[in-house]
């Protein structure tokens, strides 16, 4: 079966949202679970578009929150696939905030999560290539392969440390 590549736009999933007071903290800036949440969600609409078949979250690097979203603020997530694996997608996730008086629009955060697709049988399955076109795209295409490579080594080293854990009860 040949499967024909996509370009990162074919994958592109845009969420645009107001923040509302029960969405802040005690700072009166967005909760960051809350945007986790919502990056989550936004991120695997791209993986699906991009792999047709059910998807799930592998990892999430890490979110860099770069500036605070207020509720004078919008948020829009921008997500889409930036690199591909055999069965695994690597999804990058922009997430800008934009004064709704001014008009002013700043980088929020940042993050890149990656999906496996699964086929019927819950088993992973072969994804399309991903094919930049964008100065942008082509640039985290390019480096993709290397954070796939960290992403590696850091699952082994989580699964190390997590060999110490116990699962016993705090109280027993």
């Amino acid at each position: 079966m040949i499967v024909e590549a996509k370009t990162c736009n074919e994958t592109r999933v845009v969420r645009t949202s107001r923040i509302f007071p029960n969405d802040v903290n005690n700072h009166y800036t967005l909760f960051g679970g809350k945007l986790m949440s919502d990056i989550d969600m936004t991120a695997s609409i791209s993986a699906e578009r991009h792999s047709r078949t059910e998807s799930v979250t592998a990892s999430i690097d890490s979110v860099d929150f770069l500036s605070p979203i207020t509720p004078k603020d919008s948020v829009c997530i921008e997500t889409f696939v930036t690199w591909t694996g055999s069965t695994s997608m690597e999804i990058c996730a922009k997430v800008i905030a934009e004064n709704l008086k001014t008009g002013d629009r700043k980088m929020a955060a940042t993050a890149f999560l990656t999906f496996v697709a699964l086929d019927d049988q819950g088993k992973p399955t072969k994804v399309p290539p991903i094919m930049p076109e964008t100065e942008e795209e082509k640039k985290l295409f390019e480096t993709g392969k290397e954070r796939a490579e960290k992403r590696k080594d850091h699952r082994k080293s989580s699964k190390e440390l997590a060999s110490y854990f116990t699962t016993r009860k705090p109280w027993e």
